[in-house]
């Protein structure tokens, strides 16, 4: 399965002023947001010829947080025309926030969503308004970030990351009482956190990221982690999740 994403266009830029933009040894362009429907459909023509492909299976508006009205006059239309042509198999839009993906889900026709950061093990914004939601109009839900950009992976250290900056330390003191829940139970924390979202109805897929194939096969054996049901159980108990939400091995 292949996804691709639009909203940012790379343009040419001098190669002395390049900024990284999370790149290591980055090519010589800048990245510029755009959701008009001309560039809805240029960088779709471009990933497309970057592929090596005719068509791809998912195609997402990535991040119009600052251009609702656009995406919603110009950015949309392309994505549906693009969808009725034939030349991608679902729609969706990308975003780190779940107020305005629901908005999209009131209003228009969308396949599926990814959700970044917003139903994790210690972020649950997503759960009251845009899961319930997704799951009455059929639109499959991606989560990204299951380790919210860090502290969910490497646990309660000074310096973790949550949203990719330094975790508030009553974040940090959140996973430090998951975590003795964790130990108790002998269950990695990764695992927990790889596993969590998964159990909603509304999730197809959780995509963590990895850097090597050694990091790409953890992710596997994470998800695969036997957990015990008590685990879940002790950390609904100490209000470490919220009753409401699924956990893996409910019916």
């Amino acid at each position: 399965m292949f996804a691709t994403k639009v909203g940012f266009l790379l343009e040419p830029d001098d190669p002395e002023k390049v900024e990284s933009f999370f790149f290591e040894n980055p090519a010589p362009f800048r990245p510029v947001y755009d959701c008009s429907y001309e560039a809805v459909v240029r960088s779709f023509e471009e990933s497309l010829t970057r592929l090596g492909l005719e068509r791809v299976d998912i195609f997402n508006l990535h991040d119009p947080d600052e251009c609702y009205e656009q995406a919603v006059g110009d950015a949309c239309p392309a994505l549906f025309r693009l969808r009725s042509e034939g030349v991608v198999q679902a729609v969706g839009v990308a975003m780190n926030q779940a107020e305005m993906l629901a908005r999209f889900a009131r209003e228009f026709d969308f396949d599926c969503f990814l959700l970044a950061g917003r139903y994790t093990l210690i972020d649950h914004a997503g759960l009251k308004g845009l899961l319930p939601l997704c799951v009455e109009r059929n639109i499959s839900i991606i989560i990204g970030g299951p380790f919210n950009s860090g502290i969910l992976a490497t646990g309660a250290r000074p310096g973790a990351k949550f949203n990719y900056k330094d975790a508030p330390p009553e974040l940090v003191e959140r996973v430090r009482q998951i975590e003795k829940v964790c130990n108790r139970c002998g269950v990695p924390l990764k695992a927990a956190a790889m596993q969590f979202p998964l159990s909603h109805p509304a999730v197809a897929a959780v995509i963590p990221g990895c850097r090597s194939a050694e990091e790409l096969d953890e992710n596997f054996r994470l998800v695969g982690q036997a957990i015990p049901n008590g685990f879940w159980k002790e950390l609904r108990g100490r209000e470490l999740l919220p009753p409401q939400a699924p956990v893996p091995g409910e019916v």
